[in-house]
């Protein structure tokens, strides 16, 4: 197996130490300290050594180069001039190339790049420091206006949004940047901010992990949710976008795409790390292969693991110091040990400050409402002044009764609040089993682009099974099902005239291709059971409940059975 030297030890080296460790993969770390994060996860078999320096000295990193086969990095903020040299004069292979870690590390040069091939990214434009430059720039790109240092920039340090024209304002913007190249950015209208994890192979290939969305707070991030979920479904969008602005780099790696997602859907490419990314340590227990198993795979030349996610839904919250005392960390760390489907990933940092990032805790979970259940406590418990704010946005309580859950598994749909009296069934039947559904009016002939709309998002928002109850015509159950591939159960709903027999038929009569499952003429009951027996196949909780729900019919006939044999025919009230 190749030797793999690694710039860089923080925590990004650490999981990519300990993803080597599993493989056995003789790894090298460059980092000043001995007992840097990164090291102390693994022990280099001799000859190799840790190096201790700067991963920024020529010195140290010629001394790693001479250790090793490949050089590969965790920060961006390296010697790339160095790089350059070494790999002329020794052959070795740096992945990724550092003509990619060049155009990487200028975010002004970084955007040119993106916008030279044709991807989406705000208007920029470079800006010398003085008051007149900043109003001349906002005078066309307008006002919130982003000011951004080109260079050593990450976790928002070097970002800020001017939001006033007036000398003041100006003047403490160019303080906060000072020193620094600075170019200026157009703001994005965003309604949220997501990532991509793509991996690059050596011959180009390039395979990109879920859409995420990402929260960010004191410009850190904060809370990642996988996979993302929206009114409108750009996750194939997405991806392909991420996967398209990393084929424009060189050399093989993990890069991390972040990303602007506006109203509309469309989407705008924010910046781009090469190398393994905080909106991706998740990948560690919620996808089939982690983003630093996969770095390594591919920088090694080795088949690149799947992607894919193993779990319905996962959630990353990063523990971020608030001061240079880590123990207001504890509580929270000592919480998630109490929480089904919660692993904590401690860095080992020696030192805590405001704003490091100590360590971070990845919640798996059957599904979204299952997941943020179990984040809430873990918010509750965070040392912060903003905590009951947070609990209420990111993990409201269950919605009150006869109202829409805000995390359904099963979407409700009729055609018309006549419908109601019949549909109730299945609402009832479904918060008996406690679950997650929402109950909404979708109507084929009188609202045909909500139904549109709704087809078309309801896999992205996480809906599993839709059950659609129809009157007369009866096309919103098959206009549904040809619009999306989630599983849809039609209600045939007895009407004025035909007693619902018209809509049977129009339902069990499908062309090929498009299935929808139906149940008897009023019979919601049997839709909202179906519908939790289809859930049930794949979380067995719900299959657990069903099963009760079973053995309770089975118990109630029984007592029937009994009173009937006790008091005789005559007597018994039906």
């Amino acid at each position: 197996m190749k030797r793999v030297g690694v710039l860089g030890g923080g925590q990004l080296g650490r999981m990519l130490a300990a993803s080597a460790s599993l493989l056995n993969i003789p790894v090298s770390v460059l980092e000043v300290g001995e007992h840097a994060p990164a090291k102390q996860v693994i022990s280099p078999v001799p000859p190799l050594k840790h190096v201790d320096g700067s991963f920024t000295s020529p010195s140290s990193i010629r001394q790693l180069a001479a250790q090793v086969d490949i050089l590969t990095v965790e920060i961006e903020h390296v010697n790339v001039s160095v790089l350059e040299d070494v790999q002329k004069e020794t052959g070795i292979e740096v992945h990724p190339s550092p003509r990619t870690i060049r155009i990487i590390q200028d975010k002004f040069i970084q955007k040119e790049h993106l916008k030279a091939h044709g991807l989406s990214v705000a208007n920029f434009l470079p800006l010398e420091p003085t008051i007149e430059n900043v109003r001349k720039v906002a005078a066309e790109f307008g006002l919130p206006l982003m000011i951004k240092s080109r260079t050593l920039a990450y976790d928002g340090r070097g970002n800020y949004v001017l939001r006033s024209l007036d000398d003041a304002s100006i003047s403490a913007a160019l303080t906060a940047l000072a020193n620094r190249p600075l170019y200026a950015e157009q703001w994005v209208p965003f309604i949220k901010e997501a990532a991509v994890v793509v991996v690059r192979s050596i011959s180009g290939e390039v395979y990109a992990y879920p859409l995420v969305e990402t929260v960010h707070k004191d410009n850190i991030c904060h809370l990642v949710f996988a996979p993302y979920r929206g009114s409108v479904d750009i996750s194939s969008v997405a991806q392909r976008i991420a996967e398209d602005a990393v084929r424009t780099f060189n050399g093989a790696g993990v890069f991390g795409v972040e990303l602007f997602v506006r109203e509309a859907g469309d989407v705008y490419i924010n910046e781009i790390a090469p190398r393994p990314h905080n909106s991706g340590h998740y990948t560690i227990e919620a996808c089939n292969t982690s983003q630093y198993e996969n770095h390594l795979r591919a920088i090694l030349d080795l088949p690149i693991g799947n992607t894919s996610l193993i779990v319905p839904s996962a959630i990353m919250l990063n523990l971020i110091g608030t001061s240079d005392d880590q123990a207001p960390l504890h509580s929270v760390i000592a919480t998630a040990f109490t929480i089904p489907g919660a692993c904590v990933h401690l860095y080992g940092k020696s030192q805590c400050r405001k704003g490091r990032k100590m360590g971070h805790i990845t919640i798996v979970a059957t599904d979204d409402a299952e997941a943020r259940s179990r984040l809430r406590p873990l918010l509750a418990a965070l040392p912060s002044s903003d905590t009951t704010k947070e609990v209420s946005l990111y993990t409201p309580l269950p919605s009150t009764s006869g109202h829409s859950h805000l995390f359904p598994l099963v979407s409700i749909i009729m055609g018309s609040d006549s419908d109601l009296p019949v549909m109730r069934a299945a609402a009832e039947v479904l918060s008996a089993l406690s679950v997650p559904f929402e109950l909404t009016i979708v109507s084929a002939h009188r609202t045909p682009d909500r139904m549109v709309q709704f087809a078309k998002s309801a896999r992205g928002r996480g809906i599993r099974v839709i059950i659609a109850g129809a009157g007369g015509a009866a096309h919103l159950p098959g206009m549904v099902a040809a619009l999306t591939t989630l599983p849809v159960i039609g209600v045939p709903v007895k009407g004025s005239t035909l007693d619902g027999v018209d809509s049977l038929h129009s339902i069990v009569q499908m062309p090929r291709g498009i299935p929808v499952a139906t149940v008897a003429i009023n019979n919601a009951l049997n839709g909202g059971l179906l519908a939790a027996r289809i859930l049930g196949t794949g979380i067995p909780e719900i299959g657990d409940r069903v099963e009760a729900y079973m053995l309770q019919q089975k118990c109630e006939v029984e007592r029937k059975i009994d009173n009937l044999m006790t008091q005789g025919w005559e007597r018994y009230n039906v």
